[in-house]
């Protein structure tokens, strides 16, 4: 395999990696919003947060269908807000004690790696193709 072809199948194998872990987010955190108490606040936070965390893994696999540069640089923008937007529902449960487990720190914690991954992917992208 030469290396051409080795650079196109890690960032194949990359992508796949993400679409699983993204979709992966999205489902905890439904399972995890059916373990919080229903009120009218806990009702609002719940959907923004399922709302983001299921755009994250939704737009991603948009950006992994990407027919330019430019989208693949704009879709991936919109997936690093969606997932950042999910933190933030994520810390105010957590903040607000709505819900204090273990689960919720592991959903934190994974949705800042993912955060952490998808901001440099953005990052290294926009310098190298969008200069």
């Amino acid at each position: 395999m030469n290396q051409e072809n080795k650079s196109t199948k890690a960032k194949v194998d990359f992508a796949n990696q993400m679409q699983d872990r993204t979709k992966r987010l999205a489902v905890e955190v439904i399972k995890f919003s059916r373990t919080i108490k229903n009120d009218y606040v806990t009702y609002i936070i719940k959907q923004q947060m399922i709302r983001s965390a299921t755009s994250v893994a939704s737009n991603y696999r948009a950006v992994c269908r990407s027919r330019s540069n430019n989208e693949f640089f704009s879709k991936l923008s919109i997936v690093v807000e969606e997932i950042d937007e999910t933190n933030l529902w994520l810390e105010v449960i957590k903040e607000a004690e709505i819900e204090v487990t273990e689960e919720i720190n592991h959903l934190i914690k994974e949705s800042k790696e993912i955060t952490a991954i998808l901001a440099t992917s953005r990052s290294t992208f926009g310098d190298r193709y969008q200069n």
